[in-house]
């Protein structure tokens, strides 16, 4: 108990049901390796979590930009609530040091994968909602959106990253950046894959997802950070 206690004054937030938050933080990992474990793992909860996610920022980005069209809306939604965006708010936590993992899940670097990390943030917005509800859950959520709303239109990364990539390499380098897939983890139901963008023969980014697309467009995000980052020293 004493360790759900130190999670609620990391995260500023107060359960009136600590078994919600107890589920909230437990891999799937954890409960195969302990079967009298006597709770269920934190997947409900992340499919829980994900709808409210899509609402509450959908909700928030429609009175934020009252003219803005819906593609655009979408486009921005979409960049907020992806996978590594809420890995990022987990990070922002701490979440991983109090995660309920398994032995081998811990030892293969589960507690800092992007994937678990954001099941679990997902999964904390469900035990926040069933326990405190919409409007205490708005308040958790807030000041993880405005800075990372800026950073996305700053960094245009509501845009295609892999469309941009291509541009960008090929007007400065005349060359076309190229996808591999480099790792492969995870049972059928649960894949997570990693994607390495090259261009001209070089690394310039890496990414994972839980589908090849969705790790290619992460590389691609990366390599346009490292182009950003060559260009401000330049």
């Amino acid at each position: 108990m004493s360790h759900l206690f130190e999670c609620e004054a990391a995260f500023g937030i107060t359960l009136a049901d600590k078994t919600l938050l107890q589920r909230a933080l437990t891999h799937r990992s954890y409960v195969n390796e302990n079967p009298d474990f006597p709770l269920e793992d934190n997947e409900r909860l992340e499919f829980l979590g994900d709808a409210i996610l899509d609402f509450v920022i959908g909700e928030y980005l429609y009175h934020r930009f009252p003219e803005m069209r819906e593609g655009n809306l979408t486009s921005l939604r979409a960049a907020l609530v992806k996978t590594e965006t809420l890995a990022r708010f987990a990070i922002q936590l701490d979440l991983g040091k109090y995660l309920f993992v398994g032995r081998g899940e811990a030892e293969s670097g589960g507690r800092e994968r992007p994937a678990n990390l954001c099941a679990a943030f997902e999964a904390l917005v469900g035990a926040i909602y069933l326990d405190q509800g919409l409007e205490a859950l708005k308040d958790f959520i807030a000041p993880f959106v405005e800075p990372e709303l800026k950073r996305v239109i700053q960094g245009e990364l509501d845009k295609d990253a892999k469309s941009l990539l291509q541009e960008l390499s090929q007007g400065l380098l005349q060359l076309t950046p190229t996808y591999r897939t480099v790792a492969e983890r995870g049972p059928d139901h649960a894949k997570e894959f990693t994607v390495e963008v090259t261009i001209g023969g070089q690394a310039y980014g890496r990414g994972e997802g839980p589908s090849k697309q969705t790790a290619a467009q992460a590389a691609a995000r990366a390599a346009l950070e490292k182009f950003d980052d060559q260009h401000k020293r330049s």
